[in-house]
């Protein structure tokens, strides 16, 4: 038996996952130990090692697969998601990965991974054929983004993405939103996606009960506006460059 090459077939694994090949625990962590001495395994962050390539000379996992290994509920989330999803236009070394526990953030291979403390683990998908990959769904990733837009996605880019974005489940968007309990996010998750509502497949029913759901306050859709303009639908204070763009994209419409 070749330790090496039943390794490679696991993106990621930790001693754990050697335990079985061995009579006891401190055996598998010698074991371990020797590859990555032979420059065969690499130490991605505590009890997480990935293989090392011998043709590329690189590791072995993604920065998908390594993200989905963090922790039992860890899941590759937010732009990252997009990322996976190829709707970003652009690579980020920032990986934001979503679990229900919390994790220190960490460097490998180039990239920082992030961790975001989420409550749920509703709606996360499971390519076949990925290597293990988790993956907010598509429209959790919209209304994650939208949650976290001044932390992480920002106005600008939740607009580029949304002009690209295919078509959203309706009943997954409203399911999402709901778990959060915000009324807030009902009001920012209309007002960006009233923009885009032929491309993505959004019903004006949908939108009525975003605004039903939003309640009756006023509000700034970014901490960081400080002069912005007031979007009388919607209710909310918006940077004039999101406004404009938003009359823009109804004036094509009419």
């Amino acid at each position: 038996m070749n330790i090496y090459f039943e390794m490679m077939k696991h993106p990621v694994f930790s001693i754990d996952d050697l335990s079985g090949y061995y009579s006891n625990h401190e055996s598998a962590r010698t074991a371990v130990k020797a590859l990555v001495k032979k420059g065969l395994a690499v130490k991605i962050r505590s009890n997480m090692y990935t293989c090392i390539s011998g043709e590329s000379g690189a590791p072995v996992a993604n920065r998908f697969q390594i993200a989905s290994s963090i922790t039992p509920t860890s899941c590759v989330s937010h732009h990252s998601a997009f990322e996976y999803y190829g709707i970003m236009n652009q690579i980020y070394y920032d990986v934001y990965v979503s679990s229900l526990s919390s994790f220190r953030d960490f460097s490998f291979d180039g990239y920082s991974y992030h961790c975001i403390k989420t409550d749920f683990v509703d709606e996360i998908d499971t390519p076949e054929y990925s290597g293990g990959i988790r993956v907010t769904s598509l429209e959790r990733t919209v209304i994650d983004s939208i949650k976290s837009m001044d932390k992480i996605t920002g106005t600008e880019e939740l607009i580029e993405i949304l002009q690209i974005c295919p078509k959203l489940d309706e009943d997954k968007l409203k399911k999402c939103i709901s778990l959060y309990g915000n009324q807030f996010l009902w009001q920012k998750t209309g007002f960006f996606l009233s923009m885009f509502k032929e491309r993505l497949g959004i019903s004006d029913e949908f939108l009525n009960i975003c605004k039903q759901q939003s309640g009756k306050s006023h509000r700034y859709i970014s901490s960081d506006i400080y002069k912005g303009k007031y979007d009388s639908d919607w209710q909310l204070v918006v940077s004039e460059k999101t406004f404009d763009y938003k009359q823009e994209v109804k004036d094509e419409d009419i």
